[in-house]
């Protein structure tokens, strides 16, 4: 390593990274988990969303534990389970894909984050979970997600990436730094400074991994926009990197502008959230809980539930049956962190590779153990500034962000986060004797110094020298991934597996709905309404 290299290292960071390679730490970094949520829209093989039920075949949206619905009807959701390599994780996704695919029928799942061609808004199909008191509530969230940011929203599909480092790891470095804190509060605090750094740095996978420079212009229902012309139905910005994830898609618009979580102390991070989830919002309450006497959202707050905020990343804890996200984290801490700005990679059919993997723990581990500053106000909107001018500016040459309130070339600042990457990825790579880290930021960092390597500039490129249009260049992907998991269906007795855990799913969601039967809706959702109040009273 070079004078400068070792410079862009932080003491703080070399140190931890260099107890918790040491022998005495027993390869604790070998034993972290990450898991994959991929959400993928169904369509007709004439591209248009499909309309039908969640199949029956792969079981109950509301139970099963790998094949779920997102928000509508047709966006599927494939889960794997928590695994200890990236490997692991790809490769329960493509058994899941193979599965799905010897199921589906005629549909296919679009490749793209951005969907293709919808229905009118009001004609998307809003997921539904049965006739049990927990499947009509998620169904009555999303219809308040339809009445506040509308159906066609919703639809955008992505990656997220739930990561933890093995609690050796916390219990080793609080050795290290002791202090008064508890355990579980040094881990909440460790899992804090990752999400702080994170969002500091989180546009240099926007960058790198953002794949959705364009989008097919009847998703923008005629709201105003800055983009360019591509194609008769196409519309794109020359140097975006991922439309998804600008003011065009995922933002927080509204009500959400306002708000900014704490991510400095986990007490503040939930009051924050609580009070998000416990205060009314005007325009909200003009639209009121009711309509025709059924239900149409669970409340008037500014966030129905705390699910509803759209960040980057959230802090996480797995939960009880019954029991709320902010609850689990109160009384337990945070266990994992959940990466959510991730674009489908059109060109990988599972949507994200082992080598994307690969980089994202070198990433998260060196956000995990860097220094990590507090996150206020103006930071947090720095940050936040930073994230959206990558997402639709992030290929432009001499692109400049601002850093501490001064401006620095994207460039140079990415080259200083690499370095330490690197340093990441060669720790752990020491582990599995291998060198499949290292090779997996080098190909990231050709990136910097070649845009046209990036997912959404080989987008463009490939619309353009195929003459395809967005919808038309979606298609072609699709069919083409359909083929490749079509062409490996799943084991017979894989596929018998798959279809005992499906009817088992079934049965368990009858089993609630019999439970429910005598029970009232009303008094269910006051119940859960008050269950946040009482317990984070503000």
């Amino acid at each position: 390593m070079s004078d400068n290299q070792t410079l862009s290292l932080s003491e703080a960071f070399a140190q931890r990274l260099s107890v918790l390679t040491s022998p005495a730490a027993r390869g604790v970094l070998a034993h972290g988990l990450r898991g994959i949520e991929k959400e993928s829209l169904r369509i007709e093989r004439d591209g248009s969303l499909a309309m039908s039920p969640h199949p029956r075949a792969l079981g109950s949206a509301l139970t099963h534990p790998s094949l779920t619905t997102d928000y509508s009807e047709a966006l599927l959701e494939l889960i794997t389970p928590a695994e200890t390599t990236p490997e692991q994780a790809i490769e329960q996704l493509d058994q899941l894909h193979r599965l799905v695919y010897s199921l589906l029928g005629d549909e296919l799942l679009w490749t793209h984050s951005m969907p293709g061609r919808l229905p009118a808004d009001d004609e998307i199909p809003i997921a539904e979970y049965g006739t049990s008191n927990i499947g009509r509530l998620k169904h009555v969230y999303r219809h308040g997600l339809a009445l506040r940011y509308g159906r066609t929203m919703q639809c955008i599909a992505g990656i997220h990436y739930n990561f933890s480092l093995s609690e050796e790891v916390w219990r080793t470095l609080h050795a290290q730094r002791p202090t008064n804190a508890t355990a579980v509060d040094f881990q909440s605090a460790c899992y804090l400074a990752l999400i702080r750094n994170f969002r500091r740095t989180n546009w240099l996978l926007m960058y790198l991994f953002g794949a959705s420079p364009a989008l097919h212009e009847p998703f923008l229902r005629g709201r105003p926009h800055g983009l360019e012309r591509f194609d008769a139905s196409t519309l794109y910005r020359p140097y975006a990197t991922s439309l998804r994830m600008s003011d065009l898609g995922y933002s927080n618009t509204t009500a959400q502008a306002a708000l900014q979580p704490d991510y400095d102390t986990l007490p503040g991070y939930l009051d924050a959230l609580a009070r998000a989830v416990s205060e009314p919002y005007p325009p909200y309450e003009a639209i009121g809980t009711h309509r025709g006497g059924e239900w149409v959202q669970i409340n008037t707050n500014v966030l129905q539930i705390e699910n509803e905020f759209y960040s980057t990343i959230r802090p996480k804890r797995v939960t009880y049956p019954g029991e709320r996200p902010l609850h689990a984290l109160a009384s337990r801490g945070v266990q994992y962190v959940e990466v959510r700005c991730l674009d489908i990679d059109p060109f990988e059919p599972c949507g994200i590779s082992a080598e994307t993997a690969r980089f994202l723990d070198a990433y998260l581990l060196v956000c995990a153990l860097d220094d990590s500053p507090a996150l206020p106000a103006p930071a947090y909107a720095e940050a936040n500034a930073n994230f959206g001018r990558v997402t639709l500016e992030g290929r432009r040459p001499g692109l400049m962000l601002t850093r501490d309130g001064k401006s620095v070339s994207m460039r140079d600042w990415a080259d200083e986060l690499m370095v330490r990457i690197e340093a990441a990825a060669r720790a752990l790579d020491h582990l599995g004797g291998t060198d499949a880290h290292m090779r997996a930021v080098s190909v990231q960092r050709a990136k910097l110094g070649d845009p046209e390597a990036t997912p959404s500039a080989r987008v463009l490129r490939t619309m353009d020298e195929r003459g395809q249009s967005f919808l038309a260049f979606g298609m072609a992907q699709s069919e083409a991934h359909a083929a490749y998991f079509r062409s490996r269906p799943p084991e017979p007795d894989a596929l018998q597996a798959a279809r005992e855990l499906a009817e088992r799913s079934l049965q368990e969601q009858a089993e609630i709905e019999r439970r429910d039967a005598p029970a009232s809706f009303d008094d269910f959702v006051n119940e859960y309404r008050g269950y946040t109040l009482e317990r984070f009273s503000v």
